[in-house]
């Protein structure tokens, strides 16, 4: 067979494949919501939403660690599907404003409160618990925006499922917020944000081995 002939047949064998379907971040969005709701949802119903979730509501720092990870969760989706697109020109200093006003409500804490429940509320009670369930709540989810994500073709596949992994963790954070009582700034931002950049490592773990072309 000839290098002529053996080119043509790889074109026309190339050409019969079906055409994949597109990336649509619309579906992508979807498919990740979805299956991070699921079990989620199942958490909630098996462990209970705080029982004092309304009257607590109310407290500066009960909604800074519901509304802070939801608000880097947003973020770090929008930059992930704008890494997802090749050439598509983003900026990842947005991420930091999340933290700096987590960071704003430590030093509030160590400025106003009291010294001798530091540690207690640093440590709280609840820290493996915590990181346990978040990084086992965005498995799912994380895998499933990465299925869809595939057939983006990012070009930097690690950078990618990174940020897919903040938006992941900082989503599901959120969510086990609402059964979490341990409302000190000290901690949830030490073990919530440990949290999430476990997912994150996750994310671009697994991005670079199956965003990869």
């Amino acid at each position: 067979m000839t290098p002529k002939r053996s080119t043509e047949d790889l074109i026309r064998a190339l050409a019969g494949q079906p055409v994949p379907a597109p990336w649509s971040p619309v579906a992508t969005l979807g498919a990740t919501l979805g299956a991070g709701a699921l079990p989620l949802a199942l958490f909630l119903a098996l462990t209970g939403v705080r029982a004092d979730l309304a009257g607590a509501m109310t407290q500066l720092a009960v909604q800074a660690k519901t509304v802070l990870p939801l608000g880097l969760g947003g973020l770090a989706g929008a930059l992930a599907f704008a890494s997802a697109r090749p050439g598509q020109r983003f900026a990842l200093w947005p991420l930091a404003l999340p933290l700096a006003l987590g960071m704003a409500l430590v030093l509030l804490r160590l400025g106003i409160g009291p010294e001798a429940t530091v540690l207690a509320e640093w440590v709280g009670s609840t820290a493996l618990v915590c990181l346990l369930s978040i990084t086992a709540l965005s498995a799912l989810p994380l895998a499933t925006g990465l299925v869809f994500l595939r057939r983006a073709a990012p070009t930097r596949p690690a950078l990618t499922g990174a940020l897919l992994g903040l938006a992941v963790g900082g989503g599901v954070t959120a969510g086990y917020a609402l059964h979490c009582t341990e409302d000190s700034p000290l901690f949830f931002m030490t073990w919530y944000s440990l949290a999430i950049c476990l997912v994150t490592a996750m994310g671009a773990m697994w991005g670079g081995r199956f965003l990869r072309w």
